[in-house]
């Protein structure tokens, strides 16, 4: 089927995104909105990322996700209104703990308490441990072909970008206060302050009272925790930072953000920062929270531990694209990142790139590879799933690529790695996932007297079909062996009214016949591996029971 053809003019699709509920069209919708009431020439799309650790997935989920919503805020705005991403680094931070995966811990524990980018680097890379983790998150975000501005917090406050917004904050210092104490413990409170000076002495973050300060010549004084001296330092110029609420209510008014979306677990510190960015006479930005990503055991994921996935990881197992569609989905709702949510994200980013040829051009917009492409996703051709390649490789214990191909080839013929890349480099992929994660837990069960029947049926079922049989004809093989108790499903009907057929059929072949829970459409998977190849598995699995 040809593909459909895109709307004639700006304006056509404008129209179609202003009718779409496609979430990120949501959420620039808001930006629209907010535009009305204090019109703008530019607007300012951020992100944040705290180099405390390496960078994960939840981080670049983040930049993805504000990139979808930028992306439907042009269409929505025919591209007449510039806009910008900046992927700011709170690298002006102080090291508060030790993360647990990196080399040479010992060395991080004598730099706690110092700004990230005085902490020398763990893996001897780069000038500091802050920015190591800033070219590492460099490198995942441009892998992905993301339009951003790098920003460091450390290189904003030194360099005077921030020192005008600061003086405000010193000038209204009671109004931020009077916002802040209510949300904190008492014994926090009696001593906080938003100003934490960089100590002259040893260059260590404090987290110590400000004993006074001083509007007229913008400064503060506190008593140095050591020598108990009486130490003023200007505000302005890095002598100073902020705690990280009106840290993050200083950046949006001083640079004018007009969108950043954060985390569920920061909504009540959004609110608390958008009432400090208005008493510095800024506007808050649009945004929503988002769920969190969990690992294996349901805890969230945190770049200090390491635990979930990273994106190098995600990248060994699949593709690119795929990782994209996973943080498309449900940005509302909590996921598990985990190894097991690869191989669906992997063929359902298939399935809609197949599908988008066929839909109108509303049903285009609410497409997830419309978001994922910026609007133009590329022709589909991927000629076998991610999930059959799996059981390729799990049926044939494939250790090389040549094999899988082989199988490939006698399926689709004039399909090559050279015709294919992509397929290619998936090929690689399943592999890699077999190796790692289907291979170890590889369990096969015992058939029962009945199931051992049926198996027997359809081995000599097979035995009998033409080599040349389509996936098709050999489904409905499968299907009418499988026609028998303990599989009948009276709910189902097939197409000549008879009962159907339950999944668990299609199971106890996988789990019997493969070793695993669950696999591809079972026609599919015979029509690639072979009749005669399917037919000796069964033997070999019977003989194994008998």
């Amino acid at each position: 089927m040809s593909v459909t053809e895109p709307p004639a003019s700006p304006s056509d699709l404008r129209a179609l995104a202003e009718q779409s509920s496609a979430w990120p069209f949501e959420q620039a919708k808001a930006i629209v909105a907010r535009l009305k009431k204090k019109p703008k020439d530019e607007v300012l799309f951020e992100t944040g990322y705290g180099p405390s650790g390496l960078p994960h997935i939840g981080t670049f989920g983040e930049v993805a996700r504000t990139t979808m919503v930028r992306h439907a805020f042009r269409v929505l705005t025919e591209d007449k209104i510039k806009t910008r991403l900046l992927a700011f680094s709170d690298d002006m931070d102080g090291l508060r703990k030790v993360p647990d995966n990196v080399p040479n811990k010992e060395l991080l524990e004598q730099y706690l308490g110092k700004p990230l980018t005085k902490v020398p680097d763990p893996f001897g890379t780069h000038p500091s441990f802050g920015a190591h983790n800033n070219a590492r998150l460099r490198v995942f975000l441009d892998t992905f072909g993301f339009d951003y501005e790098f920003v460091s917090s450390t290189d904003y406050y030194t360099s005077g970008k921030f020192d005008v917004t600061l003086l405000k904050m010193l000038e209204r210092i009671e109004k931020v206060m009077a916002i802040m104490l209510p949300s904190l413990r008492e014994e926090r409170a009696a001593s906080y302050s938003p100003f934490l000076p960089i100590c002259p002495r040893t260059g260590m973050v404090l987290y110590v009272p400000i004993v006074a300060h001083d509007v007229k010549s913008g400064t503060i004084s506190y008593d140095d925790p050591e020598t108990r001296e009486r130490v003023t330092l200007p505000v302005t110029g890095g002598h100073c930072k902020l705690q990280w609420k009106p840290d993050w209510a200083m950046r949006w008014t001083a640079l004018g953000v007009d969108y950043e979306m954060a985390g569920k677990d920061l909504i009540d510190s959004v609110k608390l920062s958008g009432k400090i960015c208005a008493a510095l006479d800024g506007t808050p930005p649009e945004g929503f929270n988002y769920e969190l990503f969990l690992d294996e055991q349901g805890q969230k994921i945190s770049k200090s531990k390491g635990n979930g996935l990273t994106i190098d990881e995600w990248l060994r197992y699949a593709s690119p694209e795929s990782l994209s569609l996973f943080m498309y989905r449900e940005p509302k709702a909590a996921k598990r990142l985990y190894f097991d949510v690869i191989p669906r994200n992997v063929d359902d980013y298939q399935q809609f790139l197949e599908g988008f040829p066929r839909q109108d051009g509303r049903q285009q917009l609410g497409n997830p590879v419309w978001h994922i492409h910026s609007g133009h996703p590329p022709k589909a051709d991927m000629p076998v799933t991610f999930q059959l390649l799996l059981t390729l490789v799990s049926s044939s214990n494939a250790e090389n690529a040549s094999t899988l191909w082989g199988f490939i080839g006698r399926y689709r013929p004039g399909v090559t790695p050279e015709s294919h890349p992509k397929l290619d480099a998936m090929v690689g992929c399943a592999i890699n996932y077999y190796r790692d994660f289907v291979a170890p837990t590889k369990k096969f069960r015992e058939p029962t007297d009945g199931e051992r029947a049926a198996l027997q049926d359809l081995r000599d079922a097979l035995a009998n079909m033409p080599a040349e049989s389509s996936a098709e004809e050999i489904q409905n093989v499968v299907y009418e062996i499988g026609r028998r108790e303990p599989f009948l499903d009276p709910v189902k009907k097939g197409k000549d009214g008879r009962p159907g057929v339950s999944l668990d059929w299609f199971n106890m072949l996988y789990q019997v016949l493969l070793g695993q829970e669950k696999g591809p459409r079972f026609g599919s998977f015979v029509a690639v591996y072979g009749l005669a190849n399917a037919v000796a598995m069964i033997d070999g699995a019977l003989a194994r029971s008998a």
